[in-house]
């Protein structure tokens, strides 16, 4: 498993319109991303109720993890998890667009 820690920035955490950004963003991956905090289970991040579920709040520390085997090399896999690392680092009117 590939994995890359990152940090929740939105005012609002992953919520309403900074959660749906983030979704969008892992489907467009097309890998099976997954988004955990330490000590709870992963969560599909291709799914909005699932994120949103979670309650990944403002300052939450997450861990996004994928399967190198499922992309087409580990350099793509580890570019997904990078670009995720960045919408969940974007301040939430940038995270917003798009």
């Amino acid at each position: 498993m590939l994995t890359r820690s990152a940090t929740v920035t939105a005012a609002v955490g992953l919520h309403a319109r900074p959660a749906a950004a983030f979704v969008r963003a892992a489907a467009q991956t097309g890998l099976p991303i997954t988004i955990t905090r330490p000590g709870e289970p992963a969560v599909d991040a291709r799914s909005l109720l699932a994120v949103m579920s979670a309650d990944f709040g403002p300052g939450c520390m997450v861990e996004l993890a994928v399967d190198p085997a499922s992309a087409d090399s580990d350099a793509a896999a580890a570019a997904a998890l990078e670009s995720l690392a960045a919408v969940l680092a974007a301040p939430e009117d940038t995270a917003q667009a798009g």
